[in-house]
């Protein structure tokens, strides 16, 4: 069970996410305890995590600023996860147990029936591919690397789709190809299915520019 600390992140990070909290606005610690319904304690905690991953601005005596998004910088944020996240699919499809590749298999059939339209119901799901993908590799210091990258190109895409129940089913698609091969222990397949999803969402970002 998490604790409250990683309760408030997470009810904090999907408030960015999908712009319960908008991008540019000010907020005070004590309007997000009242949001979170917790203590100054691990929202403070979990603030100071946000702000490590360049999701907010902590401004002691005025308040937390929700970090705007940029395509510059989801083009310098996909720039690094096109690499590191190729390492963590090759290294989850090597190293991956019995019982992780019944759950990444399990989760690789979820994307595949779904068929919604719901961005933070398919936000869920997305977490839960990074997470598996991330624990599947074995290495503690990855989680470290890929957490940020992951929550940062997330919040931009949930911000700019124009398409949802076309763009989420690619992206099941691009997740659930990923998770198969790893599944399969196939480190040359998950490279490959993780370069096309690097290469769809660079492709995301710039059709973002031009519809602009």
């Amino acid at each position: 069970m998490a604790n409250k600390a990683d309760q408030a992140y997470d009810v904090l990070e999907s408030m960015i996410t999908f712009q319960d909290l908008p991008p540019g606005s000010l907020v005070s610690e004590a309007r997000l305890m009242d949001r979170t319904g917790l203590g100054r304690t691990p929202v403070r905690e979990a603030l100071q995590r946000l702000a490590r991953e360049r999701m907010v601005e902590i401004h002691p005596s005025q308040g937390v600023f929700v970090a705007p998004t940029s395509i510059e910088a989801q083009l310098k944020v996909l720039e690094l996860r096109r690499s590191i996240e190729d390492l963590a699919v090759r290294l989850a499809a090597s190293r991956a147990t019995a019982g992780q590749r019944d759950h990444i298999l399990a989760l690789a059939d979820v994307l595949a029936q779904f068929d919604g339209d719901d961005p933070r119901e398919f936000g869920n799901l997305l977490k839960r591919t990074h997470t598996l993908i991330v624990e599947a590799a074995h290495n503690e210091y990855l989680s470290v690397a890929m957490a940020p990258l992951q929550g940062l190109s997330r919040r931009f895409w949930f911000a700019h789709l124009r398409d949802p129940k076309t763009e989420l089913r690619k992206a099941a698609d691009l997740h659930g190809d990923i998770l198969r091969a790893i599944c399969h222990g196939d480190e040359a397949k998950a490279s490959e299915a993780s370069l096309r999803l690097n290469d769809y969402l660079t492709d995301f970002t710039y059709r973002t520019l031009r519809n602009q």
